[in-house]
């Protein structure tokens, strides 16, 4: 499969396209997701990949969706991790696809 460029989304929204929108960054870059979206389903719209992996460098995208495994951690720019598949989008919100340089 050939992954998509930088600036496409993985997903595509279908329907409740009407919610506000809520502004964020990923990666120093302006994305907007919607109000009431995860920060999981805002970043795979905005991107191909929710963050990259720390061991292999491969992009990851979520695996089970409901905060059971490990896979939609998610860095802030001021340091800390979030969990992206239960972590609603909040406006300002400064995003990581790869940890912040120090991180441990």
């Amino acid at each position: 499969m050939i992954a998509p460029p930088p600036t496409a989304g993985r997903i595509r929204r279908l329907a409740e396209t009407g919610r506000a929108p809520v502004r964020f960054t990923l990666d120093g870059r302006a994305c907007t997701g919607l109000a009431g979206d995860t920060v999981l389903t805002a970043v795979l719209t905005a991107g191909p990949v929710l963050r990259w992996s720390e061991f292999g460098g491969e992009g990851r995208a979520g695996f089970c969706l409901m905060g059971a495994c490990q896979d939609c951690w998610v860095w802030q720019e001021d340091g800390p991790r979030l969990r992206g598949c239960s972590t609603p989008i909040a406006e300002g919100m400064r995003l990581l696809t790869t940890a912040p340089e120090g991180w441990p």
